[in-house]
């Protein structure tokens, strides 16, 4: 489920308590009572057959009793009860329930769900504080004070947190669209609640408390939904817990579950906070800030120290100050005491009257190269701060999107403060709190903006799929789980990446001195054993051998070592290389592992025997292309010595990035991956070398597409056709089609673009191209015929579908090159869509469609849409249901 019936939930038009009660400090009670005194304009009753009334009120003993079926129950009751009261309330009708009763066992917990199921009920909880709609004036909570309405939704995992918030915002005015307390979430869950509140008009904002997540793909479907709409920001508890486990490979140990959920959070265009003041400070930010923070931070103030104070803040955090320009220093100096500081921060100095603020500002708003402004204030005896604030709101109030505000102080400048907040300016307490704000700000951009990242087409070589497949299958059958050196970097050189040449033998010296004549010296020697995680822990690595002498010396030495050292270990042979020369390469590490909530994951950082000590790594989520790679690969320490320094020239960053999305396909091709380890992985001018490699395979095939939690493209659906004489391939669009997608609207009429996106305009701006092409294909597709013209591809159409979270409805739309009208394109894409649509059993089909579109009309009604009523007027809705195909009909 999804959010069928959550109407039922956040505006209900009547509930029923189901254990509503008189009797002090009780659930039944508190809720009763909040929901009487809380001014609900719905029907109100209640049940409990040990009384006959409360407050005046009828009480039924039964659900059965109740005159009408209520939208809403909140059920509180002991455990034992629970099951049976929602097997009545369902039957009666109720579409969403509220449970708060605690102490449930597993079993209760799953009749429960197989009585409300079948009957689309919607069940909130088990142990949970409630639900509050401030809008409604509905508190279906028994929290102990209710919310002012406003424009913030806050989802909490823990009910005493919704609480601590509710009196937290009170005192400071906060208001809420909605709070919800999801305890147990056993049916209504984060996805859901995304989903909801992101078409909720009273919502600006949505806030997350989380601890754990249990549907990754549902989850990340909604996150990223939602996050294209309005600001999410979340507090995910558990950052400092110990979620390192042991593992065969560094990469499973150091792909622990904070940082991953870090990583999932960010591709979701999500900002993640620390603490609760954080979030609020980020909700305030973020729907007050619209500008852009690419030019970063200017500071303006009257006194050097709070200018000093958020400097280092910013450092911290990683802003940017820039430069005055030349002329806008000769501009403030024209304003300005000679004493100014004549630098960001801007120090006006602190006998600064009233018009000294106006004249600077005046400056450092026109200026094309200031940023952000943020404006801070301390109080002095020579003007009155409500003074300074009333000569400046007529400024900064209309470039409200790019100020932030700190009046540092408390009751000296508290009533400048509420002018400016009233005015609709981000306000702030201290530098430091104004600085932090906009590094998330920052952040949040910077994880929006990935959304809509485009990679250029890529010419990678396609992996050898059926070669690698072998190799892991050999070693299951087997009954191995560990592939050794040679094994793993088979599978990476089935996928492109290169890997330095080297050889498996007996564990004689004889054999390893074989093997090097053949690939030549000098050489590296290698124990292999599948005891042996870490090979250089127990002298199993011997460097830079020169001569056969020597490798008959390390040879030797290093069996009697392993001997002494670990007698019991199954020793299994030598790998020999090849020693590579590349004077300038960067060792890094690179992996692929398996998080136990988001699935397979990959990791990038600087390699080395000492990965764990310096920690230097970055996570990602599957699938990758070049741009998600590469921002990957930014997030780490070791990005910088890649750049290059001194007489170090630049590594190739975009090999490394393509490792990365090879072990991105291998993990979606390969499902027994369960671990895999490239160390080191030398990248430096000519590309990149993979030296070592380990990797764990599990027949329980904990990788592949299906445990990824976001869907990676269906290269299944591509399909080749012929259409018009022309050869064109049918497949689904994908974020490298940015350009070819701009080309194509470029050649599609204005009108046709006016009946198609219903206004008129001539070309759309790229942020829409590239919501067009980045789609998620958990919940959406669009089909693009394609065909080779001229030496390129061109893009001749496109239909796309997006499906409600149900899967009940999808609404169409369909696009054809104005050149190319009347040629049945448009019927082979809407056949195509229609097919995919009914394999993943989508139930009905929608379209709105201009009156004046007359080729729309007559597509439809050739595949059997019917009419129905349209609430826009010129607006026409077409509808067609969808039979199941026979295997789901079976």
């Amino acid at each position: 489920m999804s959010i069928r019936n959550l109407d039922a939930l956040f505006a209900p038009r009547s509930v029923v308590v189901v254990g509503a009660s008189d009797r002090p400090a009780t659930v039944g009670a508190t809720v009763w009572r909040n929901l009487r005194s809380g001014g609900f304009a719905g029907q109100l009753f209640a049940v409990n057959p040990a009384h006959r009334e409360l407050d005046g009120a009828k009480v039924f003993a039964r659900c059965a009793d109740l005159p009408q079926a209520a939208d809403l129950a909140v059920v509180c009751v002991p455990p034992a009860a629970v099951v049976d009261t929602i097997a009545e309330l369902a039957l009666r009708g109720t579409r969403a329930a509220i449970v708060m009763t605690a102490g449930l066992s597993a079993a209760d917990k799953a009749r429960m769900q197989e009585v409300a199921r079948p009957r689309l009920m919607r069940l909130l909880g088990p142990n949970c504080v409630g639900l509050l709609s401030p809008h409604l004036r509905l508190n279906a909570s028994f929290a102990h004070t209710d919310a002012p309405p406003g424009e913030l939704a806050f989802v909490t995992q823990s009910g005493a947190l919704l609480t601590a918030v509710l009196d937290w915002a009170k005192s400071r005015g906060v208001g809420f669209s909605s709070l919800v307390s999801l305890g147990e979430h056993l049916d209504v869950d984060f996805g859901d609640l995304l989903d909801h509140l992101a078409s909720d008009a009273r919502t600006r904002a949505i806030l997350l408390y989380i601890e754990s997540i249990e549907a990754p793909r549902k989850f990340m479907s909604a996150a990223r939904a939602a996050a294209r709409n309005k600001p999410v920001i979340v507090v995910k508890a558990g950052r400092a817990g110990a979620g390192v486990r042991a593992a065969a490979s560094h990469t499973g140990a150091l792909a622990g579950a904070d940082i991953v959920f870090d990583a999932a959070l960010r591709r979701a265009g999500v900002l993640r906070v620390d603490t609760l003041d954080e979030l609020f400070l980020g909700a305030q930010t973020l729907t007050r800030l619209t500008g852009s923070t690419d030019q970063g931070l200017t500071l303006f103030t009257n006194g050097g120290g709070a200018g000093v104070v958020a400097a280092d803040a910013a450092a911290r955090e990683g802003i940017a100050l820039p430069d005055l320009s030349a002329a806008t220093v000769a501009a403030l100096s024209s304003r300005l005491p000679s004493t100014w500081s004549h630098a960001n921060p801007v120090d006006i100095i602190g006998d600064a009257p009233a018009q000294r603020y106006v004249d600077a500002l005046e400056v450092l708003l026109d200026a094309p190269d200031t940023g952000t402004l943020l404006f801070m204030h301390a109080p002095t005896a020579i003007v009155d701060s409500r003074a300074i604030a009333r000569a400046c709101l007529p400024l900064l109030q209309p470039r409200r999107e790019r100020v932030l505000a700190c009046w540092v102080g408390a009751a000296a400048v508290a009533e400048a403060r509420h002018e400016f907040e009233a005015a609709g300016l981000s306000c702030h307490d201290t530098p430091e709190q104004a600085v932090r704000a906009f590094g998330m700000l920052a952040q949040y951009r910077r994880n929006q903006a990935l959304l809509l990242e485009a990679p250029a087409p890529g010419d990678s070589p396609e992996p050898r799929v059926d070669e690698a497949r072998a190799v892991v299958a050999a070693a299951l059958a087997d009954g191995r789980t560990m592939l050794d050196e040679v094994e793993a970097k088979q599978l990476l050189a089935a996928y492109g990446i290169p890997v330095v040449a080297t050889r498996r033998t007996m564990p004689t010296a004889e054999a390893a001195v074989a093997a090097a004549r053949e690939i030549g010296f000098p050489v590296a020697l290698k124990i292999l054993s599948p005891d042996i995680t870490h090979k250089s822990d127990v002298g199993g690595v011997v460097l830079d051998i020169v001569d056969e002498a020597a490798l008959r010396q390390a040879a030797d030495a290093m069996l009697a070592a392993l001997r002494a050292s670990r007698p019991r270990a199954d020793l299994s042979g030598f790998s020999v290389q090849r020693m590579a020369r590349r004077p300038h390469a960067q060792e890094l590490i690179v992996g692929a592992s398996v998080d136990a909530t988001f699935g397979p994951v990959l990791m990038v950082g600087q390699g080395g025997t000492a990965v764990e000590v310096l920690g230097d790594r970055a996570i990602a989520l599957p699938p990758l292309n070049r741009v998600l790679a590469g921002e990957a690969i930014g997030r780490t320490r070791v990005a910088r010595l890649l750049a290059g320094w001194r007489d170090r020239p630049a590594a190739r960053v975009d090999a490394v990035a393509d490792v990365l999305v090879a072990l991105s396909r291998m993990q979606a091709d390969l499902p027994e991956l369960a671990e895999l380890d490239v160390n080191p992985l030398w990248a430096d001018e000519q590309g990149v070398l993979a030296l070592d490699a380990r990797a764990r395979v599990s027949a329980a095939a904990p990788a592949g597409v299906r445990n990824f939690a976001i869907l990676p493209y269906p290269q299944e659906l591509v399909s080749h056709v012929e259409w018009a004489g022309r050869d064109m391939v049918l497949r689904p669009i994908r974020p490298e089609d940015e350009a070819l997608h701009r080309e194509f609207l470029d050649r599609v009429q204005p009108d046709d673009l006016r009946l198609r996106f219903f206004s008129a305009r001539r070309t759309l701006p790229r942020s829409e191209i590239a919501r067009l092409v980045q789609i998620d294909y958990a919940r959406e597709m669009a089909f693009v015929a394609v065909a080779h013209a001229g030496g390129r591809d061109e893009i001749l159409g496109v239909v796309r579908a997006v499906c409600d979270p149900d899967n009940v409805e999808a609404e169409f739309a369909i696009l054809v090159r104005s050149d190319l009208h009347h040629h049945g394109l448009g019927q082979l894409l809407l056949g195509r869509l229609m097919d995919w649509l009914r394999q993943r059993g989508t139930r009905r089909v929608v379209a709105d469609v201009l009156h004046d579109n007359e080729a729309m009309r007559a597509l439809a009604h050739d595949f059997g849409f019917v009419l129905e009523p349209s609430l826009e007027p010129g607006v026409l809705r077409f509808a067609l249901g969808l039979a199941p195909t026979s295997a789901q009909a079976a």
